[in-house]
């Protein structure tokens, strides 16, 4: 059985995949599945939802990202925040403090050292604008 990181990491992939390639998350998605890869539930639900989800994440990450344009940003940094923003604005199953800790640890794996703080940065204002304060941009249920 793998854990919630490697599979929140495969959705990394696939979706990494799929800003590079130009094709579509769910088309890169069945490529994996059609090849004989796995593709745990939760990779499914992250990868669908950011696809479902993705002007609206673009939206956040750039208006919280001084300086920088979500397309200016590094695809594998943008990817991981879209995974991350996904899961801190509409699937909300993993804690706040988790989301961010995990997209920092991947950005600093798979990216660089100042990646994992560009990361943090906007991920922390993203958190704090969706706690529902005032002039917060995203509604809670």
């Amino acid at each position: 059985m793998s854990s919630r990181r490697q599979e929140r990491r495969l959705a990394i992939d696939i979706l990494f995949q799929a800003d590079v390639t130009g094709k579509g998350p769910r088309a890169v998605l069945e490529g994996w599945e059609a090849s004989g890869r796995d593709v745990p539930a939760f990779t499914r639900e992250l990868v669908e939802g950011v696809a479902e989800n993705l002007p609206e994440l673009d939206r956040e990450i750039g208006a919280h990202s001084e300086g920088w344009t979500v397309d200016r940003m590094a695809s594998v940094d943008r990817t991981i925040m879209r995974v991350a923003a996904y899961e801190l604005l509409v699937g909300r199953h993993t804690p706040v403090g988790a989301a961010i800790d995990e997209a920092v640890r991947s950005a600093k794996e798979l990216s660089t050292e100042d990646s994992g703080r560009f990361v943090n940065g906007i991920l922390g204002k993203i958190a704090r604008a969706s706690a529902g304060g005032p002039g917060s941009p995203v509604e809670r249920e």
